[in-house]
C-alpha cells in the first residue's frame, strides 16, 4: 500500500484476505505487509524482500500465499517482475491464491492471460497517474503555489486557503491537511534575509568564492536554516535559486516513476515568475549568474592560453597556484588535462621556469597509474581463478595466501650522455616474495615492460639498477608483459588418485 487515501489499506487487504481463508478452511500463520511503500520498485519492499528470502531459503511454515489482487506484488513497469515472484514461490511448493480475483489460480489458459493482461494494466495505471499528478502540479506552478520541498534559507512555508488567505506559517516537518489549501513562499525572519543579501553583495561586489563566504559566515557562528555550518554548496544554491526572487521553478530534475534522476535543461522546467515576494534584488542575482556562467563555460583552447599568457605579464611568472587562486581562471587541473602537463601549457606561452619541474608531473602521472595497475593485476589474476588479499596500506599482494608480490612502477631518467636508466628499491620491510617492476619508457609516458624480480635471489640488494641492455643475470627476469606472472597465480584443478 502507498497510501492511506485508498481502497488498497492494507487493513482492508487484511479483512477480504481473512474472510476467503475462513471459507476455504485455511489458517493464516503469517503476515508481510509493506504500509505506505510504493509498489513501483523492489527498493524499500522490505516485507516482499523478506517473503521470497523465506521462500527461497526453506524457512516457511505455510503452504499457500494468500494476496488480495495480481497488483499487491507491485505495479512494477515491467509486468513480468511480478510474474517472476510468483514463480518464485510455486517452484518452492507454494501455491498463490488471489482472494479478490474473479478467477482461480489453478495454470489454466484463461487465468494466465487475465493475469498477464492485469499485470499489464497495474504498471499502466501508475504511467497514467504520474502523467495526472505532473499535469496538475504544473497547473498549480504557474498559479504560484510551492509544490513540496523546504523553504531554503530566508524564506518560510505559508499555508494559504483556496483564495490564498493565509492561515499559518508551516514549520520543519509540518504539512497541509486540507486538500484545497496551498503552500507559498514568504519572506523569512529580518536576520536571515540580511544574511542572504550579504551573500549576494560579497559575491557580486567583493567577488568571493562560495568557499570563503562560508568559512566567513562559520566565523561568525552562524548556522543554515538546518542548523548546519555553512558550505560552498549551501552558499551555492542560495547564489543560484530563483526563489530569492519571487520565481517559482519546477522540473528541474525528473524522478518519474521512479526511475533514474535527470536534470532537465531548461526549456523543460516549469516556471511562474513573481509567483513569490523576492528578498534578493533581481539585478543582483542575474549579476551572481553571469560570474558563475562565466565560470563554469568551457573555454577553447586558444582563450586557455590568451588568459595564461595575460596571467603571466601581469605576475611575470606562473605556477599551479598562482592559477588556482584566480577565480576567473580555469583551474590548473583543466589545463593539465586540455594540455597533458602544465609544462607543456607553460611553453605554448613561451615561458620556461627557472627550474625544470616536469619532472613533478612525472609523479604525479606515476601517482595516478600505480593504483590502476594493481586493480588490473588483482582482477586478472581472480579472473583466473586466483584469490588475492591486498594490503590496503602498503598494497602488497597476499596471492591464493601462498606468496606475496609487490608491484612498483619505475619512471627512467637520462644520463648527461642521453642514455636512459632505471633504479628499482626492494622494499626490505615487506620482503614480498616478487617485485613487479613495470619499467616505464623514456617519455615516461607509457610501460616498456617488466621485471619479476624474486627476494629469494636479489633480496641482499638494497636498489637493482637497470640500463638499456643489461648483462643476463638481471635480464632474465625481463618479460613483455606479466602472462609468466599470471601463470604463477593460476589455480589447476588436480584429480586424486584412488
Amino acid at each position: 500500500m502507498s497510501t492511506e487515501h485508498q481502497k488498497y489499506s492494507t487493513e482492508n487487504q487484511a479483512e477480504i484476505i481473512a474472510r476467503y481463508a475462513a471459507q476455504r478452511g485455511f489458517e493464516i500463520v503469517e503476515t508481510y505487509a509493506d504500509n505506505g511503500k510504493s509498489g513501483l520498485r523492489l527498493d524499500g519492499r522490505d516485507a516482499l524482500k523478506r517473503l521470497i528470502a523465506d521462500v527461497q531459503t526453506g524457512r516457511t511454515d505455510f503452504e499457500v500465499v494468500l494476496v488480495y489482487d495480481v497488483s499487491r506484488w507491485g505495479r512494477f513497469q515491467d509486468a513480468d517482475e511480478s510474474a517472476y515472484y510468483e514463480f518464485l514461490c510455486r517452484e518452492a511448493g507454494i501455491s498463490i491464491h488471489y482472494c479478490a480475483e474473479q478467477f482461480e489460480n489453478d495454470g489454466s489458459l484463461s487465468a494466465t492471460i487475465i493475469k498477464s493482461m492485469k499485470r499489464a494494466m497495474a504498471g499502466e495505471y501508475s504511467r497514467e497517474l504520474s502523467v495526472k499528478v505532473f499535469t496538475g502540479q504544473c497547473r498549480l506552478i504557474g498559479l504560484g503555489y510551492r509544490q513540496g520541498g523546504p523553504a531554503g534559507y530566508g524564506l518560510r512555508r505559508q499555508l494559504v486557503d483556496e483564495q490564498r488567505r493565509p492561515k499559518a506559517t508551516l514549520t520543519r516537518g509540518e504539512h497541509k491537511s486540507l486538500q484545497t489549501d496551498r503552500v507559498v513562499l514568504t519572506p523569512g525572519p529580518a536576520d536571515e534575509i540580511d544574511v542572504v543579501q550579504r551573500i549576494y553583495r560579497m559575491f557580486v561586489l567583493n567577488r568571493r568564492s562560495e568557499r570563503e563566504i562560508a568559512a566567513l559566515l562559520n566565523g561568525e557562528g552562524l548556522v543554515t536554516d538546518l542548523g548546519r555550518s555553512w558550505t560552498r554548496g549551501v552558499v551555492h544554491q542560495i547564489l543560484t535559486n530563483e526563489k530569492y526572487i519571487g520565481n517559482n521553478v519546477y522540473n528541474r530534475v525528473s524522478f518519474k516513476l521512479k526511475n533514474k534522476r535527470v536534470v532537465n535543461a531548461p526549456d523543460m522546467w516549469v516556471r511562474a515568475d513573481g509567483a513569490f515576494e523576492g528578498i534578493v534584488d533581481p539585478d543582483f542575482f542575474a549579476a551572481a549568474q553571469r560570474i558563475i556562467a562565466e565560470r563554469c563555460r568551457r573555454y577553447t583552447d586558444t582563450e586557455m592560453l590568451e588568459r595564461l599568457t595575460e596571467l603571466l605579464e601581469r605576475r611575470g611568472c606562473l605556477s599551479g597556484l598562482i592559477i588556482d587562486e584566480l577565480e576567473d581562471m580555469p583551474s590548473s587541473s583543466t589545463y593539465r588535462q586540455r594540455f597533458g602537463s602544465l609544462m607543456r601549457a607553460y611553453e605554448l606561452v613561451g615561458w620556461s621556469p627557472s627550474r625544470d619541474y616536469r619532472f613533478l608531473e612525472t609523479n604525479r602521472f606515476l601517482r595516478t597509474l600505480h593504483p590502476e595497475v594493481v586493480s588490473g593485476t588483482v582482477a586478472e589474476i581472480e579472473r583466473l581463478g586466483g584469490a588475492v588479499r591486498v594490503d590496503p596500506v602498503t598494497d602488497l599482494l597476499t596471492i591464493n595466501e601462498e606468496f606475496t608480490a609487490s608491484l612498483a612502477i619505475v619512471r627512467s631518467t637520462r644520463t648527461t650522455a642521453g642514455d636512459l636508466r632505471w633504479k628499482i628499491r626492494l622494499d626490505a620491510g615487506l620482503k614480498p616474495d616478487i617485485t613487479i617492476a613495470v619499467r616505464m619508457d623514456g617519455a615516461n609516458a607509457a610501460v616498456r615492460d617488466y621485471y619479476l624480480l624474486p627476494w629469494i635471489d636479489l633480496g641482499a640488494l638494497d636498489r637493482v639498477r637497470l640500463a638499456e641492455a643489461n648483462a643476463v643475470s638481471l635480464d632474465a627476469y625481463r618479460f613483455d608483459d606479466l602472462d609468466r606472472f599470471f601463470e604463477l597465480t593460476g589455480r589447476t584443478a588436480l584429480r586424486s588418485a584412488a
